[in-house]
């Protein structure tokens, strides 16, 4: 399982303004490095929040990105998965009526019923993790197991990425850094959540590649020190 992580965030490392609204401020070129990116992977991993709040479907980025897939051996569109930890994503989200690929749900044992019952109507599958946590190496083998899936894009939020780091599963990450600066203690950055204590104990980061294209800044970094 490869997995890597993009984001774009301000000069001052925010993802989201103080209001913590999901909203795109990228240029068209960055959101065309994110097509680029999905079309190199089995499936695309994003938090119920982010979904929520930008009205993705995940899709592959139109018949350019199916051709790119297509000649790569990849199905037309990538399986897409929602993390939702009580399993309370909307049921009105257009994400739903998106039926392109599969929508796969992970959720935890702090999901109620009635929401299991709820999201197993809208979702192609539903993974439970037994805990209060999602058990993330466990859903990821079963991905791999049930759906093929051996390359993720994964694409946020701020809680999940934190989750993700610090459970060693991130293998790479790209940041498009944009020319805002929007300030703020609770302006969301790229990982929080519980964080490190210790830098010692941070994830260590090798810069890969970088390029400039007008006023944004690409950076793609490997993970020095990872599984």
């Amino acid at each position: 399982m490869y997995i890597l992580l993009n984001m774009a965030m301000t000069a001052d490392g925010k993802i989201a303004t103080e209001s913590r609204k999901v909203t795109s401020f990228g240029s068209p070129r960055d959101l065309a490095h994110l097509y680029e990116l999905r079309a190199t992977a089995d499936a695309i991993f994003c938090g119920a929040r982010t979904v929520e709040e930008t009205g993705a479907t995940l899709g592959n980025g139109g018949d350019e990105y199916t051709q790119i897939r297509l000649k790569q051996r990849l199905q037309a569109y990538p399986v897409r998965v929602v993390v939702s930890g009580e399993g309370s994503i909307s049921s009105t989200i257009p994400l739903w009526n998106a039926h392109s690929s599969p929508i796969i749900v992970f959720t935890s044992g702090r999901a109620s019923k009635a929401n299991l019952e709820r999201i197993r109507k809208l979702a192609t599958e539903v993974w439970v993790s037994p805990g209060d946590e999602i058990d993330f190496p466990e859903a990821l083998k079963w991905l791999a197991t049930s759906y093929g899936v051996g390359r993720i894009v994964a694409e946020g939020g701020a809680t999940l990425n934190d989750t993700l780091f610090r459970s060693h599963l991130i293998d790479e990450l790209h940041v498009t850094i944009c020319p805002y600066l929007a300030g703020g203690k609770n302006a969301p950055t790229l990982s929080e959540g519980k964080g490190w204590s210790r830098l010692g104990q941070a994830t260590r980061l090798r810069l890969h590649q970088k390029s400039r294209r007008k006023g944004e800044l690409y950076l793609v970094y490997r993970i020095q020190s990872n599984r």
